[in-house]
């Protein structure tokens, strides 16, 4: 279940404020604003990064198995490997990030310079966020009347931005390629969330 914008809006401003999970700020306003899986997320290196670009280079995700270990791997689909143009906040929280950033030298499978990084110098997994969407969602229901959803986990964010480009009337394609879905039916379903005020908005702008 994607957030709505209102529910969207109360969480960053919760997480921005509060003294635990601020520093998963920007975090946040990547995934929301990107619609990145997180072992997308996770792999990103400094290279992936061009700030004077404004884009983001997909073509590589980053996996943790329990026998296996950490490990670098293509993305996973086809259409996977992409290019993502950074809104100007998505802009705003990776030039904080690189800014802060330092290289813990840990590499592998050839890959270094991790953006996101444990207290331990490794990388942040899909594991690892685990515990933070528990706990942030715990602690935000008990003072919010609106709450989160049962299940809250980072593909809720790239649900929330699917959906929310859906409903702005971006073009199907366009949404496609940034979501890295093989199939246009994937893309299309997120465009079922269409909201009444979305389109009485389209309608409105199609008409007048």
């Amino acid at each position: 279940m994607p957030l709505t914008p209102e529910l969207e809006q109360s969480l960053l401003e919760f997480i921005q404020g509060d003294s635990i999970y601020k520093k998963h700020y920007d975090e946040f306003i990547i995934l929301l604003g990107t619609g990145l899986r997180i072992s997308e997320f996770c792999g990103l290196t400094a290279g992936d990064v061009d700030l004077e670009g404004r884009r983001i280079s997909i073509g590589h995700q980053l996996l943790k198995h329990t026998g296996k270990g950490y490990y670098v791997d293509k993305p996973k689909t086809q259409s996977g490997t992409r290019e993502i143009p950074m809104s100007k906040p998505v802009y705003e929280a990776f030039r904080r990030v690189l800014e802060n950033h330092k290289d813990t030298g840990v590499v592998i499978d050839g890959y270094g310079n991790f953006l996101f990084c444990t207290r331990r110098g490794y990388p942040k997994t899909a594991i690892s966020f685990e515990d933070t969407f528990h706990g942030l969602k715990e602690k935000y229901n008990r003072y919010h009347g609106e709450k989160l959803p049962e299940k809250f986990t980072p593909h809720t964010l790239r649900h929330t931005f699917c959906t929310k480009m859906a409903c702005a009337g971006m073009n199907p394609k366009a949404l496609q390629y940034i979501m890295g879905h093989n199939s246009i039916n994937m893309t299309l379903n997120y465009y079922a969330h269409a909201t009444y005020t979305s389109a009485r908005e389209e309608m409105e702008r199609l008409t007048s």
